[in-house]
């Protein structure tokens, strides 16, 4: 067992539940335990007072203390990103029901395919699909317990080919995946130097991706690529801004247009707007 200090607010349980990413759940229990993959380790995580409780393999602990602070993003100063956006109500309202929820910094080529994996899909589907792939495909963890795969390379996918992606269920996705995977494993797109690039440089050479458009290629840069202005519209963010925001005379404002209305509206930081905007409409039913 080992122990990382909190330095600032944390909700784990919404960080890892909402819809950034697709391998992490909680374990059986009310003991506060979540069990995920993350960089070909097996991590289990649990919030305690002032810290975060966790164990790994096939680890060291040290590394993966600096996985996990990197992954949860604890260089990101929430107070102040707070204070910018909390001057919206509507932010603010799903800032104070979600407070300490974090964006996550992925592995760009996981996420990548991921969200590919998310089109027209819901989240439960894309969790089986990215599990399939993993099960499928992917190596397995050394020492690992919990019988899953690490998320399989790109040169894997690009080995399986088409067919085989098809046939464990990706439908139309599979033959997205695979030019992916090809791309990748060819060295033809660099997904981590995308990290140093612009927003519009990322944006331009994700978009080159079969299958990845505007709002997939904001997925990645947001939860993967360092582009905390990036503001992905999907169903959920296209209901919220449309009863939140938009007058009337507004409500034939295609997504084209509403990923540029929020980014002037909410700034640098509005990859967090829209978090905490998407998981607050779509928990919105649960709650009642």
């Amino acid at each position: 067992m080992a122990f990382i200090d909190l330095h600032g607010p944390l909700n784990l349980g919404a960080t890892l539940l909402s819809g950034q990413t697709f391998r992490w759940s909680p374990e059986d229990g009310d003991d506060g335990w979540f069990r995920g993959i993350v960089f070909r380790n097996e991590i289990r995580l649990r919030q305690e007072t002032g810290c975060i409780e966790f164990t790994c393999t096939p680890g060291p602990r040290e590394r993966v203390a600096q996985i996990i602070q990197d992954y949860l993003r604890f260089d990101d100063d929430l107070t102040e990103i707070y204070s910018l956006l909390e001057t919206d109500d509507r932010v603010k309202s799903s800032i104070d029901r979600y407070r300490g929820m974090r964006i996550l910094r992925q592995d760009p080529w996981e996420c990548l395919i991921s969200f590919i994996c998310s089109a027209n899909n819901n989240i439960p589907r894309i969790t089986r699909n990215v599990e399939d792939l993993a099960s499928a495909f992917g190596s397995p963890i050394l020492g690992g317990t919990s019988g899953n795969n690490a998320f399989p390379t790109a040169k894997q996918l690009a080995d399986a080919g088409e067919k085989a992606l098809r046939e464990l269920g990706l439908g139309f996705r599979a033959k997205y995946v695979a030019a992916a995977a090809e791309m990748v494993s060819r060295a033809q797109i660099d997904l981590f130097s995308l990290r140093e690039a612009s927003y519009q440089e990322a944006l331009d050479a994700l978009i080159k991706l079969i299958g990845v458009g505007d709002k997939i290629a904001n997925c990645v840069m947001l939860f993967s690529l360092n582009k905390l202005e990036a503001f992905p519209v999907d169903v959920w963010i296209d209901r919220a801004l449309r009863e939140w925001y938009f007058t009337p005379n507004l409500e034939t404002v295609p997504r084209s247009r509403m990923r540029a209305w929020a980014q002037r509206r909410f700034g640098h930081y509005a990859g967090y707007a829209n978090q905490y905007l998407f998981h607050d409409r779509r928990m919105a039913g649960q709650r009642g």
